[in-house]
């Protein structure tokens, strides 16, 4: 698909605008602190931003057209997920997190559990929000190749190169600020994209009639099961990752912090509702073209030049945006369980601040890697495989560390944690995925194992 002169302008002139923006945020990062949670003077806005910034990415926008494609509404469920995950951490988690004295999820469970609980967990949900990196990237690709002709791994490099600029300067500041100019750009792309293909199809009725209802008006078309636990996987694996309780430590008061987080619940779920609009007319007037491309070709095919340019730079920052907030955050847990507990204890906010931003580096090199090796796998599939396992790994040891204050010894957490996460990746292994979630399993598991422990420690 070749791009114009305009394409090319406004793609360019809104990418510019975005590096210039996430430089400029780093003017106000002096040590760890403001990097990690913005010396926790945000307000709700910020919050918000960090929020939408980092969940909204390629699986919710290019992601949901592809699956939209094939499956019609059932895609939905990724920023339905998303949006649900916003509400229960604004309702509920919010002053859970910011009153527990602990900047990450592992170090909540390393105080209670001890410090090994804590480094198991700090490495496996590293490795599990690392899958989602790969998702980002791979959406990336699939943007960025359908527009010019580009060698993949190039293609991946450049991602690299954007997400830098997003957070290695900014920290948390430059993901709340650059996800506020984010979500404008991705309600026009997405929004205004929904609004004209449905428009273009001729109404709602005229894509009911013409696409097998079964198939795609069916919020379970891949089964119960399997839908319900793409759901279940987003709310869990938001609540267990380490991004966004950064981004409501980062706030000036619990009240601001559950504004943002509330905020983000309802703006969320409308991208997705623009995405399946877009993915299902592509499927009767394209039908033959690569699903992960569906998206970005409606936008070349359709939008005027100059704001379609616009518009796929606005995925491209989707994709950016998610991914930065990523190795953020698995900067932030290596930096606080590990190297500021084994490796230097006494690191100046300074050194520390050096250290976060060279693990970011070397987290997106690490993506890059894996990417290259996985250029035709199906985006979405990383983005649901790698919130169940967050949440596989995470979510019961953390509420344990809440809720059943020295009521179950260490063990039973490391075990809950272990056995809950193999449950999940065999489950995915030997095909349980096409029938149900495995993620229940995982998390059912955990429980199970938790509640002997309770149990064991009262005999």
């Amino acid at each position: 698909m070749g791009l114009s002169s305009l394409h090319i302008i406004g793609a360019v002139l809104t990418l510019v605008f975005i590096v210039c923006i996430g430089i400029f945020s780093g003017k106000w990062v002096k040590g760890a602190s403001d990097f990690a949670t913005g010396g926790k003077r945000s307000g709700a806005m910020l919050v918000m931003g960090g929020l939408t910034g980092t969940v909204v990415g390629g699986s919710s926008t290019i992601g949901t057209a592809q699956l939209s494609f094939n499956f019609g509404l059932s895609a939905w469920w990724f920023t339905l997920g998303s949006g649900i995950a916003c509400l229960v951490l604004g309702l509920v988690f919010v002053k859970v997190f910011r009153n527990c004295g602990s900047e990450t999820i592992q170090q909540i469970i390393s105080k209670e559990y001890g410090m090994k609980a804590g480094v198991i967990t700090a490495v496996l949900g590293a490795l599990g929000m690392l899958l989602n990196l790969i998702s980002q990237l791979l959406s990336f690709n699939a943007l960025l190749l359908s527009v010019i002709e580009i060698n993949p791994i190039i293609a991946t490099f450049s991602g690299i190169g954007l997400m830098i600029c997003y957070v290695a300067f900014g920290g948390i500041l430059g993901v709340g600020i650059l996800g506020i100019v984010k979500l404008s750009l991705l309600y026009f792309a997405t929004i205004f994209g929904g609004f004209f293909a449905l428009n273009l199809a001729g109404g709602f009725f005229v894509l009911y009639d013409t696409l097998p209802t079964e198939q795609f008006f069916n919020f379970f078309a891949r089964g119960v099961a399997v839908d319900l636990g793409a759901g279940l996987s987003l709310v869990l694996g938001v609540l267990s990752t380490q991004i966004y309780m950064q981004v409501i430590l980062s706030a000036k008061t619990d009240r601001t912090a559950q504004v943002g987080a509330l905020l983000s619940a309802f703006l969320i779920p409308p991208i997705g509702a623009g995405g399946i609009l877009v993915g299902q007319y592509m499927r009767i007037t394209y039908p033959d073209t690569n699903p992960a491309l569906a998206f970005p070709r409606f936008i070349i095919e359709y939008f005027h030049p100059f704001f379609g340019g616009v518009a796929l730079a606005a995925l491209l920052i989707a994709v950016t945006g998610t991914g930065a907030g990523i190795a953020l955050g698995i900067s932030n847990i290596i930096t606080n369980n590990i190297y500021l507990k084994f490796i230097n204890k006494n690191a100046t906010q300074k050194r520390t601040l050096l250290v976060m931003r060279i693990l970011i580096l070397f987290t997106l090199m690490t993506g890059v890697f894996i990417t290259i090796a996985n250029l035709e796998s199906i985006i979405m599939g990383w983005g649901f495989m790698s919130m169940a396992l967050r949440a596989a790994v995470l979510f019961v040891p953390m509420c344990a560390a809440l809720i059943l204050k020295e009521r179950v010894s260490p063990n039973y957490i490391i075990a809950s944690s272990l056995i809950g996460l193999g449950t999940v990746i065999v489950g995915h292994i030997v095909g349980w995925s096409t029938t149900f979630d495995p993620l229940f399993l995982g998390i059912g598991v955990g429980v199970l194992i938790v509640a002997f422990g309770v149990f064991a420690h009262k005999q």
